[in-house]
């Protein structure tokens, strides 16, 4: 049973049941094979809090492989692309697919309908392609750049912390903003209350700093730069197709991870 929040759209949880919740929001947003009993059934946003707890699985394992490939005599630039690899191979490749897609209906699409409907297109275009080569780029060559200037165990501490805030930051996406199409991904999933978006904000800062142990201020920098980031790609969303889909939230968990590298590889490089 669900109720209706002031939203319209909000599907706030009747009842409390955090292993459920969080098992529904690992079975989303990653590959794992954990077993589905009734919280299959539920709204994803009545578990949006938990969205932070996949970030661990996600970003631990991106560090784990990524640390044991440079313990075996790995080169540097190579252990990062296979943190990076088993990241994504771990999450399938959801978010990347919503920034193509995003890109190639931002892009492409002279009007709201023809975004979105491009959007919902399984197929990639050149924008979409494009996004996703510069997404990994970026962050292949931030992690390299971490490495360089403070060390192994911070970059493993910047694969865990960037994959808890980076999805910490989604439910707050799914609130803000109005759901564009009356179908979908994100239609099905229903928009958070505030409850469920403050508790996952504060388990992403607090999953972001934890690792870092006395790095705050290169980590508060970065922190700032992906929630900035975050919000101007909201802003482009609401303008571009009234809102948010699915694509937009796998679009956002992108662009505030690949914004959080980007400041803290300059705030380590001593360039903030």
């Amino acid at each position: 049973m669900t109720t209706e929040g002031k939203h319209g759209d909000d599907i706030p949880p009747t009842d409390f049941n955090p292993w459920r919740d969080i098992m529904l929001v690992v079975t989303f947003l990653t590959r794992l094979p954990v077993p589905i009993t009734d919280h299959a059934i539920r709204p994803l946003a009545s578990a949006a809090w938990a969205f932070p707890i996949a970030g661990i699985v996600t970003g631990g394992v991106g560090g784990a492989v990524f640390y044991g490939a440079v313990l075996l005599g790995t080169p540097l630039l190579v252990a990062v692309v296979l943190g990076l690899a088993a990241s994504v191979l771990l999450s399938g490749g959801l978010h990347e697919d919503g920034l193509a897609d995003v890109a190639d209906g931002f892009g492409g699409g002279a009007t709201r309908e023809k975004k979105l409907e491009i959007m919902h297109d399984s197929r990639i275009g050149a924008y979409g392609v494009l996004a996703v080569i510069f997404s990994a780029g970026l962050r292949v060559a931030a992690y390299a750049a971490i490495a360089d200037q403070a060390g192994m165990q911070v970059v493993f501490a910047a694969f865990l912390g960037v994959g808890i805030l980076s999805r910490g930051l989604l439910p707050a996406v799914m609130m803000a903003l109005p759901i564009a199409r009356t179908d979908g991904l994100s239609k099905s999933a229903g928009r958070p209350g505030v409850a469920g978006v403050s508790i996952s904000l504060t388990l992403g800062l607090i999953g972001v700093v934890l690792p870092f142990h006395a790095r705050y201020e290169p980590v508060a920098l970065a922190v700032v730069g992906a929630g900035v980031a975050v919000f101007v790609l909201c802003l482009i969303a609401k303008r571009q197709i009234g809102g948010q889909t699915g694509d937009v939230i796998g679009a956002a968990q992108q662009i505030g991870e690949i914004a959080f590298l980007v400041m803290l590889s300059a705030a380590f490089g001593g360039n903030l």
